[in-house]
């Protein structure tokens, strides 16, 4: 099922293969998240394959997700193929389509595994979708175009782990149950010693092997979409950050470096009532930055932001959402026009192209508590419909001569996700000088650096809980 772990446990493999020698590379034919990335040649796809890519030890590619869903209501997505917009579609819309995108699935398919010893692919939600089987491009449909064995994930820390993969095996034709070489049941908390029995049963009921049982494990490693832990978080630190949760969230890590600083607490808000006194407010990105806007204004998060004496910074969406008018008039996220916050001197018009591009630049002309940023470096991604009209001078200078973003007082946005990546102690120190606090030494991060060793943390303890001899015997076609 969703979030049963299967995209951290893909990772864990494409490191533990890497680690062992071989070249080994993520793949997901079909993706469906809000956090997406943009690779070196400004084409878009899945975090998570991202986040595996990276734990194999290399460049990602859209190669490696091919489709990309990207949900602008709860009927609709717009649908991106190798990397680039194909079209807005209704859900009945793209389900008649979809198996149109098999010949573009396996090209990218095929061309990794060309170049790479192992292919480690990822299904979507549940292969036991019994209405949806039929057309399946993404999990036991997939698993027969490459000829592929499957191992199934299920979540013990839900309740109810072994009536998940007997129930999964059950609903699944004779060709497909073939296919499953052994399960795997992740996030488990106590003596795997009480499991015991319960994994001889399950053996027995499904006849195949359990290949192992996989601790609940804390890694910092970025989440691929809404039901990360992370946005539960209630509690405030020394310096509280707000981000908005908007009903259409994109990019959510882009506040991960402020969780990594002692004494910096990232909160995610729904209502004007959680939102209390914080030390800044982060408007995040969107995908659908009319209709989140509007949420906001009906349930008082808009009016209480306003309010609010700290400083506010937007991101794409967010920063969009601070200016004086948002005008969709093609209906690239729905169609209409509306008022923004009228926070920042500017007004946005979506176009029909989206722009695309790893992009790195310099703070400059940038007010307020944040004053200090200025002569600071960042990098990051720009990924967006909108374009905005500044009636002042930009708030940063781009590497490519062009310019980013607006400040004005302490309302600050930017286009560019992962802009705090790299400043995020400097933005704590300005939030600690108004505040008039301290919370000791804060440390330049290096974002690679803790990537690199929170990936070796996750195989170690994969490796240890998985029989890796059975692993590679169902790789190598031995059971």
């Amino acid at each position: 099922m969703s979030n049963a772990g299967k995209s951290i446990i893909a990772a864990a493999l494409c490191r533990i293969f890497k680690q062992d020698g071989y070249k080994a590379a993520p793949f997901k034919s079909q993706n469906m998240a809000l956090n997406s990335y943009i690779t070196r040649d400004g084409l878009e796809m899945g975090r998570a394959q991202v986040v595996q890519a990276q734990a194999a030890g290399i460049e990602p590619s859209v190669l490696m997700n091919p489709i990309l869903l990207k949900p602008t209501n709860d009927k609709g997505s717009q649908v991106i193929v190798n990397g680039e917009v194909r079209s807005y579609m209704r859900a009945a819309d793209y389900f008649k389509y979809k198996k149109e995108l098999i010949p573009e699935i396996m090209s990218a398919y095929n061309t990794l595994s060309r170049e790479y010893d192992i292919i480690v692919i990822e299904g979507a939600g549940s292969p036991a979708e019994i209405n949806l089987k039929r057309d399946d491009i993404v999990n036991m449909g997939m698993a027969k175009m490459a000829d592929a064995p499957v191992l199934l994930v299920g979540d013990i820390d839900r309740g109810g782990v072994f009536a998940q993969l007997y129930g999964t095996v059950m609903l699944l034709d004779d060709e497909e149950k073939s296919r499953i070489k052994a399960t795997v049941i992740n996030k488990f908390r106590g003596d795997v010693e009480i499991l015991r029995p319960g994994l001889d049963m399950i053996e027995n009921l499904t006849g195949v092997p359990v290949a192992g049982v996989v601790p609940y494990g804390h890694f910092d490693i970025d989440d691929e979409d809404s039901l990360s832990e992370r946005l539960e978080n209630k509690s405030a630190g020394i310096i509280d950050i707000a981000v908005i949760r908007f009903p259409r969230i994109s990019n959510f890590t882009d506040f991960n470096a402020f969780e990594r600083i002692d004494g910096v607490s990232v909160r995610y808000v729904k209502s004007a009532g959680e939102l209390h006194n914080p030390d800044m407010i982060i408007l995040p990105g969107s995908k659908n930055t009319i209709s989140d806007l509007l949420w906001m204004r009906e349930n008082g998060l808009e009016a209480a932001v306003k309010k609010s004496k700290c400083p506010i910074f937007g991101i794409c969406g967010g920063y969009q959402m601070l200016g004086n008018k948002i005008i969709d008039s093609g209906g690239c996220e729905g169609g209409g026009a509306v008022r923004g916050m009228e926070m920042l001197p500017m007004e946005t018009r979506f176009a029909s192209e989206k722009r695309r591009a790893r992009v790195s630049g310099v703070f400059e002309n940038i007010s307020g508590t944040l004053k200090d940023l200025c002569g600071v470096e960042f990098e990051g991604y720009e990924i967006h419909m909108g374009r905005s009209e500044l009636s002042v001078p930009a708030m940063t200078r781009l590497s490519d001569g062009s310019y980013d973003g607006i400040s004005s007082g302490d309302v600050y946005g930017s286009y560019v996700h992962g802009i705090f990546d790299k400043c995020a102690p400097q933005i704590t120190e300005c939030l600690c000088r108004k505040k008039g606090v301290s919370i000791g030494d804060i440390k330049n991060i290096n974002p690679d650096e803790i990537r690199e060793r929170e990936y070796d943390a996750l195989a170690d303890m994969v490796r240890k809980s998985l029989d890796m001899d059975l692993i590679y015997k169902i790789l190598n076609r031995e059971v």
